[in-house]
């Protein structure tokens, strides 16, 4: 876990930005359904917050790849860790098989202000009915007007190499079937490890996202007072670690967790004092809700 005890987020008022949303309802019980050889796909979007005040990604297109061949979730990808799932798309060639194909998700382009999806914010990214079978990866397409904010100036965000697509590798049980035929996952961008500095005023984006679903993992939620102390909170254990940064009226919400024990730090500015929370104990499905955290002087 990274240490925060000497970390102080500047303190600037994060204003929230309409976030360009799929022009679609979550679960639309009117909305048809899949055929015999379809499934209905949703990937939502989610933040793990970064110490910027605005993270802008131009995104224009998603897509899925899917082995048609495969129609169930019997498969043998489950020991590879999540740190594998994503790269730059450098032109590659490596889905030949004639079962594979990519298809396109419904999307409204646009520029997603990631910082504004925190504390279970998020939004409908893309979603649609496809071929039935495995889906083993999704593409991200980017376009150019990506960028960001930090102590309100605003800088461009450029890629490696100028590459704009993002490839995020999947495994079976990353999806969440709430019907038949239905699935559901979300992409959790950590925006501390996704954006370089490489030098002043120049930051480059390698994006690093993690896969969740509901089901499979839980949630830690609270309260943190007053917001004078510009709390930071990092909810943390052996193998996890994850942040959050409350709302100004000090809701917080730690999401994608998996089962477990677990500590939570508040790092506190401005005079207060910091706090730590022990033993916090998380359950797949469940949110954990702390007590009420009132930061002292």
């Amino acid at each position: 876990m990274k240490n925060l005890r000497n970390l102080r987020w500047p303190v600037v008022l994060l204003a929230l930005v309409a976030v360009v949303a799929y022009a679609c309802k979550k679960d639309n019980a009117t909305e048809p359904g899949p055929g015999p050889n379809q499934q209905k796909l949703n990937i939502y979007m989610s933040d793990d917050p970064g110490f910027f005040d605005n993270v802008f990604l131009d995104i224009r297109k998603v897509e899925v790849l899917i082995d048609t061949c495969t129609k169930n979730s019997d498969d043998d990808d489950r020991n590879w860790d999540w740190r594998d799932r994503c790269w730059w798309d450098e032109d590659r060639r490596d889905d030949k098989d004639k079962c594979d194909v990519w298809d396109s998700l419904g999307i409204k382009p646009g520029v997603y202000d990631i910082l504004s999806l925190r504390n279970g914010a998020d939004t409908l990214l893309a979603g649609g009915i496809v071929a039935k079978g495995k889906v083993k990866k999704i593409r991200i397409t980017l376009g150019s007007n990506n960028s960001l904010v930090k102590d309100s100036v605003k800088y461009p965000l450029k890629s490696p190499g100028g590459q704009v697509k993002i490839i995020v590798k999947l495994r079976s049980d990353d999806w969440d079937e709430i019907a038949s035929g239905n699935f559901r996952l979300w992409l959790d961008f950590d925006l501390n490890r996704s954006i370089v500095k490489v030098w002043d005023g120049k930051f480059i984006l390698k994006p690093v996202i993690t896969v969740y679903t509901l089901k499979l993992t839980g949630s830690i939620g609270g309260q943190v007072t007053p917001s004078a102390a510009w709390p930071v909170i990092t909810v943390y254990n052996n193998t996890d670690t994850a942040f959050a940064l409350p709302w100004f009226n000090g809701n917080f919400l730690v999401r994608g967790l998996k089962p477990g024990s677990y500590n939570l730090f508040v790092n506190a500015s401005n005079g207060y004092r910091d706090t730590t929370l022990t033993g916090i104990t998380v359950e797949r499905n469940k949110l954990t809700t702390t007590s009420k955290i009132v930061l002292k002087k």
